[in-house]
């Protein structure tokens, strides 16, 4: 037993233990409780030493030498560098002060070293019951340029005016691909932050962002300018979950790393000079911050390390309907016998060249049918009649089965048919637009992605043909597109709903 675990009553009996004590009583003492002869006397030296109470207490267990203990000058030189991180508005934890005190070419202690000598130091606060690492499920793509991260936060000037700090970031490496500094977060910021990027370090395969109006608003029911941008580079843009922000954390604690680092330095005037600053942090994060999720890599060594990815492959696609694409420029041709009418923007309305439908008639006896107005009778008003057209007439029957009236089918809308106007009369203020027959062609310009809208659809003509004149001539069953030679394109089926899309790859009718 070692002197230090004897309870403290032998302890006591042992340093008062009578010096003219009969021969062999020690070691018949020893033998009863447990102990050695060494320890015996250990403790009566100890009681010699510093008295019989002291020699009660056990003494320290610390050894005389500590060969390996951290030497006390590189703890207070390690105390210094953390002091240093802290002003400069860096991480100062013990995996930065040890990447810092390499590049000094020094031997830092380990960083469970540098832990308890900041907790001795009062530096920083044990957090037991903090989440640990290995809890977290990390996700990261396999090389560069697989998959880049953008985010945006508001950052205010000397003067208290906002601006905003775009950032793109690969999701790999961590690097820094691109920053840019903007009166706001808008849409026009973000393509010019990607496309420098992209200037500088390739077209990525997948761009992740937030549901944010700037970025990526598909989940609203419609597309921005940066996603048109990425899907004519074959981008894939993606979003994480509403109200998720975890899903682009590695922009999240990007940001963090930034702001402090601004923190630290006094606010600039102009966004000229914030984004020289930033330009500056963003060298000093990609060569010279080692990053934990990187095993101790600065994110331009991992990107190095790994071959980045492939540019992906843009494919001709057909972009969403715009609202001012509706209408084209066109030259159109009521038949064959007529020259053609002179270009105007113009819409190509969609109807079916037999059908019938019934309407109600208004206080003023007219219904509306094909998008336009026939009379029938104020007597009428409030009943309901079933109208019926063909190529060439339009013709209304009451409940009864009594014929009403007969028009002459119109050739566009916007027109007006009563008994004092047994042809057509344009309606005051109305849209006058071509109407579709069984038979019709329509000259128009291919668009931008190789479309062209007729029939209230959109047909692909090809993209390498966007400016180029083309024909769409559609019969009862056909819609045949050729070019100003007269060489078929494409045809596709006549379509018989509106806005839907006709082209490679899809079904005769692909809602926009």
């Amino acid at each position: 037993m070692e002197s230090n675990c004897v309870p403290a009553d032998v302890r006591w009996a042992i340093a008062n233990w009578p010096s003219d004590a009969e021969r062999g009583e020690v070691g018949r003492f020893c033998e009863r409780h447990g102990i050695s002869r060494s320890v015996f006397y250990k403790i009566r030296r100890m009681a010699g030493e510093v008295g019989p109470v002291g020699a009660t207490e056990p003494g320290s267990r610390r050894p005389h030498r500590s060969p390996r203990r951290t030497d006390p000058a590189v703890i207070e030189h390690a105390l210094a560098v953390r002091a240093w991180l802290v002003e400069q508005g860096l991480d100062a934890g013990p995996l930065s002060v040890v990447a810092r005190m390499k590049r000094q070419g020094l031997t830092p202690p380990s960083r469970a070293t540098l832990a308890r000598a900041f907790a001795a130091a009062g530096l920083s606060k044990p957090e037991p019951r903090k989440r640990p690492r290995a809890a977290n499920r990390r996700f990261v793509y396999p090389a560069p340029n697989c998959c880049w991260q953008i985010d945006a936060f508001a950052w205010s000037l000397a003067d208290g005016t906002s601006a905003a700090i775009h950032q793109v970031i690969d999701d790999h490496s961590r690097m820094a691909v691109g920053t840019l500094v903007a009166d706001g977060e808008t849409a026009k910021a973000a393509v010019k932050v990607v496309s420098e990027a992209i200037r500088r370090h390739g077209v990525p395969q997948r761009l992740l962002s937030d549901n944010g109006l700037a970025f990526n608003p598909t989940r609203r029911g419609f597309t921005g300018k940066l996603v048109d941008y990425l899907l004519d580079l074959g981008v894939k843009p993606i979003t994480g979950k509403p109200n998720r922000p975890t899903t682009q954390g590695k922009n999240e604690r990007f940001h963090q790393t930034l702001q402090k680092w601004l923190n630290a330095r006094p606010p600039v005037k102009t966004i000229t000079a914030l984004q020289a600053l930033v330009d500056e942090f963003d060298k000093y994060y990609n060569n010279e911050r080692v990053h934990q999720a990187l095993g101790g890599q600065t994110p331009a060594e991992a990107w190095a390390a790994t071959a980045p990815a492939p540019p992906p492959v843009a494919e001709p696609r057909m972009p969403p309907i715009p609202p001012a694409a509706v209408s084209a420029q066109a030259e159109y041709f009521q038949d064959d016998t007529e020259q053609p009418s002179p270009t105007r923007r113009t819409r190509v309305a969609l109807h079916a060249s037999k059908g019938s439908v019934d309407a109600k008639v208004r206080a003023n006896g007219q219904v509306k049918v094909l998008s336009c107005l026939f009379y029938i009778a104020t007597t009428r008003a409030g009943q309901n009649v079933h109208a019926i057209w063909d190529t060439t007439t339009v013709e209304f029957f009451a409940d009864t089965g009594e014929s009403l009236v007969a028009y002459p089918r119109p050739t566009a809308t916007g027109w007006y048919f009563g008994p004092r106007t047994p042809k057509e009369t344009p309606i005051k203020g109305a849209a006058e637009n071509l109407a579709v027959g069984v038979d019709g062609s329509v000259r128009l310009k291919v668009s931008k992605g190789g479309y062209v809208g007729a029939l209230a659809n959109k047909f692909y003509a090809g993209y390498k043909r966007v400016g180029e004149d083309v024909e769409v001539t559609w019969t009862a069953t056909t819609v045949t597109i050729k070019d100003k030679d007269g060489t078929t394109i494409s045809e596709f089926p006549k379509p018989t709903q509106k806005q839907h899309w006709h082209g490679p790859g899809s079904t005769p009718s692909t809602k926009s």
